[in-house]
């Protein structure tokens, strides 16, 4: 059997014991080799600001492992720092060393939550309850992360539990970038004994609305500014995405993978087939598109999407989810012209994102999943991404 896959069945078998409380180290790492990362956080005295009258701070979550700073501006990830196969302290998540520079170029969306609907939603528009809601079009012709300013560009109300917590939440009032109902968000991040990052998401709303919360984490599993993802090797669990027009809206189909350049069902190197003459990567520049994760029917629990494996470092992310989609985004308007941590930049193709999902344009497709909250319901999810290392 391939080694690979014994590895990510092993990490697979420890996140299932993590989540039920008995929390067990991910077995491919050599605590021995690990160096401490806590020298190489951000500081944390330069996201202590105030924005819109409200402070902002960065929380940090440590294990003996894995260290995460988190700030309450747009609830990010500021910094994920993993060992790689040889021990060594990686930051292999893109962002800003200060509160300043998020401020200042907030549609990277590096490491935000994004709400209140992740990713795309057609002309700027959807009905609910026979009333046509009108969003902000800032996106070509379409909604996109929520509008202009979506959760990412909000203060978050945070509170540091312990060591391994943060919770933060945020009130999204009636009417706030066109969505209906007074929303009550609560994001918790939670880092694992088993090298995990978990995401839970929990929300309420008065009013009927929509709702499609994701993390927008740019990952470079060699380590931030380290140079193209292309190299990486992704699997994805899934066997259908859902084909777009030339604007990046699905086009209401779901279609299988097989005999695609969206077939990742096994270990592919992400820029093997990134240039095919392929109308869909023409319309997204690469790869920026939905995919269906692989469920037995009835399933509503963590399931397996995605595996990435850094070709230089050889970081394992394995990315799990309660949502059926996640969005696989190779970076293709990445155009190096942001200041990173440390003096890196964000160059084309140098980073990705998983982001776990309902399917982008849900509202106005009957035939996807709903994203519909209504009131005296309780919005509840969670993703989790869990490190370990592996060699070829």
């Amino acid at each position: 059997m391939n080694k690979r896959f014994l590895f990510f069945t092993a990490c697979f078998a420890s996140l299932l014991v993590s989540c039920g409380g008995n929390e067990k180290p991910a077995a491919e790492v050599n605590k021995d080799s690990v160096v401490a990362v806590s020298a190489t956080l951000p500081d944390a005295n330069s996201f202590h600001d105030t924005v819109g009258g409200q402070p902002t701070a960065l929380y940090i979550l440590k294990n003996k492992n894995v260290s995460a700073a988190i700030t309450n501006y747009g609830a990010r990830v500021v910094s994920l720092i993993v060992p790689d196969k040889n021990g060594n302290p990686t930051d292999v998540a893109l962002g800003y060393d200060s509160i300043g520079k998020y401020i200042h170029q907030p549609e990277t969306y590096f490491g935000a939550i994004v709400g209140r609907y992740g990713n795309r939603i057609g002309k700027g528009q959807f009905k609910l309850g026979g009333k046509t809601y009108t969003l902000a079009r800032n996106n070509g012709p379409n909604s996109l992360h929520g509008g202009k300013k979506g959760f990412g560009s909000v203060v978050w109300t945070g509170k540091q539990v312990d060591d391994h917590t943060v919770e933060l939440s945020y009130l999204s009032k009636d009417g706030e970038e066109g969505y209906p109902g007074n929303l009550k968000v609560k994001v918790t991040y939670t880092l694992t004994d088993s090298n995990a990052l978990k995401i839970s998401y929990e929300a309420t709303t008065d009013k009927a609305t929509v709702l499609n919360l994701t993390n927008h984490t740019y990952f470079n599993l060699n380590g931030q500014g380290s140079g193209t993802i292309n190299n990486h090797e992704l699997r994805l669990n899934a066997g259908q995405y859902t084909p777009v027009d030339s604007t990046l809206i699905p086009t209401g189909k779901i279609e299988a993978v097989a005999n695609t350049p969206f077939d990742f069902r096994t270990p592919t190197v992400i820029g093997s087939r990134v240039d095919n003459d392929n109308i869909q990567l023409k319309y997204g520049k690469g790869y920026d598109h939905n995919f269906v994760i692989n469920r037995t029917a009835g399933d509503k629990g963590l399931a397996l999407a995605a595996t990435v494996r850094g070709d230089l470092s050889g970081i394992v992310m394995n990315v799990y989810t309660e949502e059926p989609g996640v969005q696989f985004y190779g970076g293709n308007f990445m155009e190096g012209t942001n200041p990173l941590k440390n003096g890196k930049r964000d160059d084309h193709r140098s980073a990705f994102c998983l982001e776990t999902q309902h399917y982008p344009d849900s509202p106005n497709q009957p035939g996807f999943p709903s994203t519909e909250l209504k009131p005296g319901q309780t919005y509840q999810t969670s993703t989790v991404y869990q490190f370990g290392t592996a060699t070829k």
